[in-house]
């Protein structure tokens, strides 16, 4: 029972990284209002871009790591990877985002990506 549901959370974090990462290269600026931090008009558009592409990365790596090399892999991917939310949670609280967002997005996707490592450590 416990498989299921390690690989099922696994897959649909990767899936939910990869529409961040495709949000950010085809709408930058209303994924950039999404994350908690929004893009000035006349900003540099590299630095969205820049998001999405490393986003999009993240999940084709995991899918790829659990297809191909197993639930360890994964699962050490995966606590790696929550590195990356709780950076997020900084940076929005550093630049004017609220603290809703920070922790209502970003912290708490850093924990359910850490419970992911953990259930995939477990089977």
């Amino acid at each position: 029972m416990l498989t299921p549901i390690a690989y099922g959370l696994a897959i649909v974090l990767d899936v939910f990284i990869l529409f961040i990462g495709a949000r950010f290269l085809l709408a930058p600026h209303a994924a950039a209002a999404g994350y908690g931090v929004p893009a000035r008009k006349d900003g540099d558009p590299a630095y969205l871009s820049i998001k999405g592409l490393r986003d999009l990365t993240y999940g084709v790596l995991g899918l790829a790591l659990l297809a191909f090399a197993g639930a360890r892999a994964e699962a050490w991917f995966m606590l790696v990877v929550a590195l990356a939310p709780l950076g997020d949670t900084l940076i929005v609280l550093r630049n004017g985002g609220t603290r809703a967002v920070a922790f209502g997005i970003h912290f708490a996707t850093a924990v359910i990506v850490l419970i992911s490592a953990a259930l995939l450590f477990a089977v």
